[in-house]
């Protein structure tokens, strides 16, 4: 089999990219959001991001994107190959040419997601010389307009920040969350973030101080299968210090989504049997399965 090419996506490549991803998981019922988001990608890529694909024999047979986050953060998604090419180095040589990418543009640590099923992007990622950073899960609390949070609730950015830091999700998550630019997408938080970042910041608390914290930072709009749209709004992080704040933490973002109108919430939560035990017992909705995020150091010889 030939050496694949790594070039630029165009337009025209639309066609080969979604005749190999149309049923990337089948075996899963998942839908593959690539086709719905390929022009869209091809449209948006510049100095910040960057969508290549691997060419063999005039055919486009894999696809990855790399998006620059911060100013030294950079983030890759959306590797697909085609099934017939697999296990050829595709996947591995795409990587490799947005990681030096992502250094030419100043980022000294590139990251990506795996979910914990997806056991050959756990493995690429490996070989491709990242390492563990992180594991995650979603909270999906449903819009509550009859939630009432037992806490006193104060959209505080510092004592958002001060409990976030003193926070053992801030520990377990590496201090990264929900990137408010990048969907599906982890970046490190800041102070600035929380003041100016979010669409809006909660914490809640007692006369002994903040208790719990969340941030909302987008809301999306999505297509669904048949037609018609669905709308989420997004929780970049969440930490709590006990089984009670995690409940009053929940039921204010329940009432929080219901005030805005949304079909359905995400929240970042940490993957420990603490975190997601406690978020089960106080809104029992949770996703199937945790994500892995790992990371690459871009720092020193290319």
């Amino acid at each position: 089999m030939p050496a694949p090419r790594i070039r630029q996506a165009r337009a025209d490549d639309r066609d080969d990219v979604v005749a190999f991803t149309r049923e990337t998981w089948s075996d899963r019922d998942v839908d593959d959001y690539i086709p719905r988001v390929f022009e869209e990608w091809i449209e948006a890529d510049g100095p910040e991001q960057r969508t290549v694909v691997a060419e063999i024999d005039g055919t486009a047979v894999g696809i990855c994107q790399g998006v620059v986050l911060s100013e030294h953060e950079a983030w890759l998604q959306g590797m697909r190959v085609d099934p017939d090419h697999r296990g050829a180095g595709v996947a591995l040589s795409m990587m490799e040419a947005l990681l030096a990418w992502a250094r030419k543009q100043g980022a000294s640590v590139a990251r990506d997601m795996v979910f914990s099923w997806n056991d050959g992007g756990l493995g690429l990622s490996r070989a491709a010389g990242f390492g563990a950073a992180t594991e995650g899960r979603w909270a999906q609390p449903a819009p509550d307009p009859s939630a009432s949070p037992d806490l006193e609730l104060f959209d505080d950015p510092d004592a958002a920040w001060g409990h976030w830091q003193r926070s053992d999700a801030r520990d377990l998550l590496s201090g990264l969350g929900v990137d408010p630019d990048e969907p599906w997408s982890l970046s490190e938080i800041t102070r600035e973030r929380f003041r100016s970042g979010c669409e809006r910041v909660i914490a809640l608390g007692d006369e002994a101080g903040t208790r719990a914290t969340t941030a909302r930072i987008r809301r999306r709009e999505r297509e669904v299968e048949g037609g018609g749209t669905e709308t989420w709004a997004v929780y970049g992080h969440s930490s709590w210090d006990s089984p009670d704040a995690a409940r009053a933490l929940f039921d204010a973002i329940a009432a929080d989504a219901a005030d805005l109108g949304v079909d359905h919430t995400r929240v970042l939560i940490p993957e420990t049997c603490r975190h997601v035990s406690e978020a089960a017992a106080a809104d029992g909705r949770i996703s199937d399965e945790p994500f892995f995020v790992l990371e690459a150091d871009l720092t020193g010889p290319p």
